[in-house]
């Protein structure tokens, strides 16, 4: 069995219907616990709706690139369409660590490209664990972290798990 955190985003649809009924479908995959839930800009194009974030931590056997295929997957059952880069999503799941094994490949980054740039990941993994390194780096103690400017929206079990 090994960790793995998945970043989840919605900003189409019943965002935090969607991202609960995700973290269901990470359940049939092995033992998961959630972040808090958050709302944050856009990071891409700004003429879309607010996102939805958050963080599971899934204890899973799967191999990178077979749990890869299955998040993948659950996006599509969520209807994702890539319409542009950075753009609107009903489902956006995100492999960003698993367990301590760096991947690089067509297909998959571990751990997640940007990862160390993006607080809408840093604070949701820093909910799942308060001393996570990365890189060698300790993620409280980054600045993104410090001068976030994230909306907490639920801190209770909104996935209901």
């Amino acid at each position: 069995m090994i960790t793995t955190y998945i970043g989840l985003g919605s900003n189409l649809g019943d965002s935090r219907q969607i991202l609960a009924d995700a973290v269901q479908k990470l359940a049939t995959l092995g033992q998961v616990r959630v972040s808090h839930l958050y709302q944050s800009p856009p990071m891409g194009p700004q003429d879309q709706p607010n996102y939805y974030n958050a963080v599971a931590e899934l204890i899973t056997d799967l191999a990178p690139l077979d749990l890869l295929d299955r998040l993948q997957a659950f996006e599509q059952e969520a209807g994702r369409v890539r319409l542009r880069h950075w753009g609107e999503r009903t489902l956006d799941l995100d492999l960003l660590i698993y367990g301590d094994k760096r991947i690089q490949n067509e297909r998959l980054t571990v751990p997640h490209v940007g990862v160390l740039e993006r607080d809408f990941v840093l604070l949701p993994l820093l909910d799942l664990n308060a001393e996570m390194q990365l890189n060698g780096k300790t993620l409280k103690n980054l600045d993104i972290v410090k001068q976030s400017t994230l909306t907490v929206l639920d801190r209770t079990n909104w996935a209901n798990l």
